[in-house]
């Protein structure tokens, strides 16, 4: 059942079964219709309306739109523990968390085992802080290839916590260029990641997805681009299932 719960402006929520879901909504210079989306943890809606729109457009829009917001919420997986015992995804592969507070507090991965130590209750922080220098330092061998293959200098990376974005590229050539990859690819399988740091740097040479952007990105990416995308159409919610 999906109820109403408040269409004040202050506050907007809908009612999915026993969810309530706050009403995140957006302006924005460039939208030219309103669009709705679930966050890909589940926590909120999302709506995007041109600067000029209203908010009592916006809420009639998500309640028109309950069956679909449902259904989306249907497909959010299941939050993942960060504890002893418990997995965690890592370049496709699923670890086993294997906790001793008597070891070091670094994460060591062996085998289908991650090793770490420290007090429990840091224990999703150590991971987390794991997980996110094994993206730095894949993404780091990822760029040069890419660019090194589009006859580019190699911009500044970054890792990105965006909800929505795997990746996005901005700067220019008078004030520097940077990447930002979702630290969250790290979880995915290697050729996921890799199309993705691919993707954005194709956008160095063409900011938009036009038929030469399309052309470049299959000339760099050494895998199925079909493949990778979807792939992350498909089970990039699952990035999200742990971390909060």
């Amino acid at each position: 059942m999906i109820d109403w719960l408040r269409d004040d402006h202050q506050n907007p929520a809908i009612t999915v079964g026993d969810t309530s879901l706050p009403i995140n909504i957006r302006r924005h210079a460039r939208a030219r219709r309103l669009t709705m989306r679930l966050a890909p943890d589940g926590s909120e809606v999302r709506v995007t309306l041109p600067t000029w729109g209203r908010t009592a457009d916006a809420l009639t829009f998500a309640k028109a739109r309950t069956d679909w917001l449902a259904g989306q919420l249907a497909k959010v997986p299941p939050c993942v523990s960060i504890a002893d015992g418990e997995r965690v995804a890592y370049r496709g592969v699923s670890l086993r968390i294997a906790w001793d507070a008597k070891a070091g507090r670094k994460p060591v991965a062996q085998g289908d085992v991650l090793r770490v130590g420290g007090p429990a209750e840091g224990l999703e922080g150590r991971v987390r802080r794991w997980l996110e220098t094994e993206a730095l330092r894949l993404c780091r061998d990822d760029l040069p290839f890419y660019c090194q293959r589009a006859d580019l200098p190699c911009p500044d990376l970054r890792l990105s916590r965006a909800q929505r974005r795997w990746g996005s590229c901005s700067g220019d050539r008078r004030t520097g260029r940077c990447i930002r990859i979702n630290w969250r690819l790290v979880m995915a399988p290697d050729h996921v990641r890799r199309s993705v740091v691919a993707h954005e740097v194709a956008h160095l040479v063409h900011f938009d997805h036009s038929p030469a952007f399309h052309a470049l990105l299959a000339q760099l990416f050494e895998g199925a681009l079909k493949d990778a995308d979807g792939w992350l159409k498909r089970e990039g919610r699952s990035l999200y299932a742990a971390f909060g």
